[in-house]
């Protein structure tokens, strides 16, 4: 019995002396934050703050990648498919709760391939038109579109994103018929709007709101429930279809399989960046509101998310075209 025991000992140590070793020794090498969606949108531009300050934090490289393309299908099945260490995460949206019910044939599923890391922030979007369109009110735009269904069109970055779901959330609740015109990216989006060859879009308050101030767009609308601070002078959606409401979150993923204490590891760490009071100034001037939540939380909020967005999916009718 005792040799039995030692032989168990023997092979059980290093073992058990292995485990914490994982944690101690995360990082040790670059981390990867994959983006699935394009440069210059608010997933590529906070992934980037969130890797600057966890690499001061834990004193190792996290590099941003960005890997655009069919509404962020290719990006994260790439992650969905990477090695589980740690290594490879994915930023993320409710791009990929929306769509877990409007893409059936996806590579992967968000809740069986990945495991939930941390939250990162949320924020309104902004509803947009090419300065041509004759419409300068939310009514005035819904009043266009009844009089020519189908004439106007709206961008987004792709089936399932936040632009979108916003999008098709509106003309299910406005009772318009409005064209939508996915794009590679929300750069694409975006210059297709300034361009006048799509005339609406939504899109994150946080990037387009320069853009509506340099009088390259036309802003109509905010789309929270509540103003947003910082344009307290422009009406919500809501104020005209009562009961409307869309933003966009952003919050990191890895790989199902990556070891708990690596998980525990990154959640620590990016509270602390989202909390690091230069950043929370920042964002808060840009739109975004931090958003704290433990692994556990986070898993539910997705849960709750996945839920939410099918009945959109159900009630508007949306379908990836």
């Amino acid at each position: 019995m005792f040799k039995l025991a030692r032989l168990i000992a023997c092979v059980l140590f290093p073992v058990l002396l292995a485990l914490p070793a994982t944690a101690q020794n995360y990082p040790n090498r670059t981390v990867r934050i994959i983006v699935p969606f394009g440069a210059g949108g608010p997933a590529d531009v906070y992934a980037r703050i969130l890797a600057k300050y966890l690499s001061e934090e834990t004193k190792q490289s996290f590099v941003v990648e960005d890997r655009p393309g069919a509404g962020s299908l290719i990006g994260t099945d790439a992650v969905a498919k990477s090695a589980p260490d740690g290594y490879t995460l994915l930023l993320m949206s409710n791009t990929h709760t929306t769509n877990e019910s409007l893409l059936a044939n996806k590579p992967y599923q968000l809740m069986r391939d990945f495991v939930p890391v941390a939250t990162i922030n949320y924020s309104d979007l902004l509803m947009v038109v090419n300065p041509s369109v004759p419409a300068k009110t939310v009514a005035e735009f819904i009043a266009l579109a009844k009089k020519d269904p189908g004439k106007l069109n709206y961008a987004s970055s792709g089936p399932g994103t936040p632009y979108h779901m916003a999008g098709e959330l509106f003309k299910a609740m406005s009772h318009t018929d409005i064209v939508h015109v996915p794009h590679k990216a929300s750069g694409d989006a975006r210059n297709s709007v300034m361009a006048g060859n799509v005339q609406m879009m939504f899109d994150a308050v946080t990037t387009m709101s320069a853009l509506a101030k340099a009088g390259k767009v036309r802003a109509l609308a905010t789309t929270g429930l509540k103003r947003n601070p910082l344009t307290p002078d422009l009406p919500t959606v809501a104020e005209t279809v009562p009961g409307y409401e869309a933003t966009i979150w952003l919050g990191v993923m890895a790989p199902k399989g990556t070891p708990q204490e690596v998980i525990t590891f990154l959640n620590t760490s990016i509270n602390k960046v989202i909390e690091l009071p230069a950043v929370k100034e920042v964002w808060l001037k840009q739109g975004a509101i931090p958003l704290v939540k433990t692994p556990a939380e986070f898993e539910d909020f997705l849960h709750k998310d996945i839920a939410k967005w099918a009945e959109v999916v159900k009630i508007s009718g949306a379908k990836v075209q």
